[in-house]
């Protein structure tokens, strides 16, 4: 599995496309600071431009590097990453435009995998979307890869069967739900507890 990892991470240094296991579904991964393989996600995916892509990093200190730390923010991060969620925050100047859409806020992930994290440890930030076509369904085993994903990425982190159940989006700062998945009752009480 290490020459696997290793490379995935070689293929994404040089701008290529990896898929890689969640805890929640199977992930399409690229470098996410560079707009052209940004562009390369989109294209594979068939995504509408306007709809950004999220980021995942290894830890909540790497996170730091691409928001605007505020403190619910930062308390919400401590409480459930890593885990199957995705956390909307207002980005810094080092997370490029083509990931966000040109929006103000990006999506960071922190998965609670240990494939997922191994890679990460060697290289981060990467695109954290699913690895299916836009519009199909998510992806839980790498024998459900749609063809045009297969042949768009370089590398295949084989993780065996993933759960299933998409991540919550959640924006802790606003105290909104974007889409609700993996832990939302949990995401939901926390939010309820620290309004203000």
């Amino acid at each position: 599995m290490n020459e696997q990892l290793e490379a995935a991470s070689t293929a994404i240094r040089e701008g290529k496309l990896v898929v890689y296991p969640t805890e929640t579904v199977y992930g399409l991964g690229a470098d996410a600071r560079d707009p052209d393989a940004i562009e390369r996600v989109y294209e594979v995916k068939a995504r509408e431009r306007s709809d950004p892509l999220s980021m995942a990093v290894p830890s909540v200190e790497a996170a730091r590097d691409y928001i605007e730390r505020s403190e619910v923010v930062m308390s919400f991060m401590e409480a459930f990453l890593p885990g199957p969620v995705t956390v909307i925050a207002e980005k810094t100047d080092r997370v490029p435009d083509a990931l966000t859409s040109g929006r103000n806020r990006v999506g960071i992930r922190i998965p609670d995998h240990e494939l997922a994290l191994d890679l990460l440890n060697r290289i981060n930030p990467i695109t954290a979307t699913s690895a299916n076509v836009s519009g199909s369904e998510s992806v839980t085993s790498v024998e459900q890869l749609n063809p045009q994903i297969r042949d768009g990425v370089a590398v295949v982190i084989d993780g065996g069967e993933t759960p299933g159940l998409e991540s919550t989006v959640v924006d802790p700062g606003l105290g909104t739900i974007h889409r609700r998945g993996a832990m939302a009752d949990d995401v939901a009480d926390w939010l309820r507890a620290h309004d203000r």
